[in-house]
């Protein structure tokens, strides 16, 4: 039987990682980003290591509300059955709330909760008919507490880790599995430039082998949660 995975911000970091853990376990891949060029390529790549494993994707950009649409109705047009669900995309811009510029708020809730929303939503009735599925999304250290220069991107990651929790009373009974990762500090683009050692962040690869040894647990089980450091705590 294929199984499909579709994961948001497929191309980097996190999301690519993840995308390679279950590539190596069979699965089929959707995945979505806004450079096209990374998504040929990330294409490329998967399907020569993981000659058993297919990539379908699209370029866009889910904190606009169209292309968001746009994407929706191609994962739709596919006519595959979604196993696993995992909301990546994101986006990061530091700062605090008196001095932040009145679009930053409104564009990372549309990127980092909208996106998560709506494709949840459109996922979400073919799961619970099938009363099977996975949904994981990507919160964060910043989902649970609040730190300097955070702002509204902590304010957008509690917003998420609250929609996980609501979602997860929401399906239970439907045998659809809501898992929220709160992640510390990874080492992703997010970080580039850091005056911090590679040491000192976490590998997006032990977030993905995490995400996939939550999802083959027995049905019988979820793990609602889990929070993830580096091994010498925050980077704050």
């Amino acid at each position: 039987m294929q199984k499909y995975i579709l994961v948001t911000g497929g191309t980097k970091g996190i999301g690519r990682a993840i995308i390679e853990k279950f590539a190596t376990e069979g699965f089929h891949i959707i995945t979505c980003a806004r450079g096209e060029k990374d998504l040929e390529n990330l294409k490329l790549e998967i399907e020569r290591k993981y000659t058993f494993s297919k990539v379908h994707y699209f370029a866009a950009d889910l904190g606009m509300e169209n292309e968001r649409k746009a994407f929706l109705e191609f994962v739709s047009n596919l006519h595959v059955k979604i196993e696993v669900l995992v909301n990546n995309t994101g986006v990061f811009i530091p700062g605090k709330i008196i001095d932040e510029a009145d679009d930053v708020l409104p564009t990372m809730m549309a990127t980092n909760l909208y996106s998560a929303y709506y494709l949840t939503k459109g996922v979400l009735p073919d799961m619970i008919k099938r009363k099977h599925g996975h949904i994981f999304n990507i919160c964060s250290t910043a989902s649970i507490r609040a730190y300097p220069n955070g702002g509204s991107y902590s304010i957008t990651k509690f917003a998420m880790y609250g929609m996980t929790k609501c979602l997860r009373e929401e399906v239970k009974e439907f045998g659809v599995k809501v898992t929220a990762i709160l992640p510390g500090a990874t080492y992703t683009a997010s970080w580039e430039g850091v005056d911090l050692p590679v040491e000192r962040f976490m590998k997006s690869e032990d977030v993905a082998e995490v995400v996939y040894a939550t999802y083959i647990l027995s049905k019988n089980s979820v793990v609602e949660e889990i929070l993830i450091r580096p091994q010498l705590g925050d980077i704050v």
